[in-house]
């Protein structure tokens, strides 16, 4: 059964995540992407089930916080997205902690460093392996959920650096694998067209602590290429989540909702 009409008619109550059950991956960070897509679906009345990959303090400060300032369930999962049956593993686990899953962000990542030629294989294979496989990975462990239960909403956090390549700094390991991310949700939303939403966003340059090894010389030529002239806070990004984990969007699949103040119009 395709994806229905809403019966609410008031944007407030078609943005309530009341009563839904929200997956963040990556979201250990103290203001990275993760946390602030968490912190929006909190907001919002979502229970949270958030992982980290190592930081295991960071995230379950998250879980407090979340908790205590929203007043929700919150859960705190490790999980390598690299493995299919840890990631299988973990989904199960959240079905029976919560219940259900309602919506699943995909924003598990890691950056490159170097290009194709001097980067090294391994290098080249890590960024793949968690960026895309570890995506598609977790689509096709809560895909499985999603069908079963007919419906569901599943965002990948892909990147720019999909739609354009990033200067001066190589990494076209990253870049591609967020341009596959980006296909991939796509072709889920047709695959999924009986029962579920998938878009995706693309994010610019955000403030998360990521970039912060970045020579200042180099941070100041990334603001000249932006027509807005500043990197973008992470906070700016929820509620483009929101927006597509939540019923305000049941018409919008295979999207990919770009947020980067402008840098790839120029």
């Amino acid at each position: 059964m395709p994806v229905s009409i809403p019966k609410a008619e008031r944007l407030t109550d078609l943005f309530s995540l009341k009563g839904k059950v929200v997956v963040v991956t990556g979201a250990s960070g103290p203001r990275g992407m993760g946390i602030e897509a968490a912190r929006g679906c909190a907001e919002m009345g979502a229970d949270l089930a958030i992982t980290y990959s190592s930081r295991k303090e960071g995230a379950e400060k998250n879980v407090e916080e979340l908790t205590r300032d929203y007043g929700v369930k919150v859960k705190a999962y490790k999980l390598n997205v690299t493995s299919y049956p840890a990631v299988e593993e973990f989904v199960n686990d959240v079905v029976k902690d919560f219940g259900k899953i309602d919506a699943f962000i995909a924003n598990a990542g890691a950056t490159a460093d170097a290009g194709v030629i001097d980067g090294s294989a391994e290098a080249w294979d890590k960024v793949i392996q968690i960026d895309l496989n570890g995506t598609a990975y977790c689509a096709k462990a809560v895909g499985a959920h999603f069908r079963k239960q007919g419906s569901g909403s599943f965002v990948i956090t892909a990147s720019m650096s999909g739609h354009i390549a990033n200067y001066p700094q190589e990494q076209t390991s990253y870049n591609v694998a967020k341009a596959g991310c980006i296909h991939m949700a796509r072709s889920l939303a047709n695959e999924w067209r009986d029962f579920a939403r998938v878009n995706s966003i693309s994010p610019g340059y955000i403030d998360t602590g990521l970039s912060d090894f970045v020579d200042q010389k180099t941070q100041e030529l990334w603001k000249s290429m932006i027509p807005l002239g500043r990197n973008g806070d992470a906070k700016e990004l929820k509620g483009a989540y929101v927006y597509l984990v939540s019923d305000a969007s049941t018409y919008t699949t295979g999207a990919d909702i770009v947020i980067d103040g402008g840098y790839t119009c120029r």
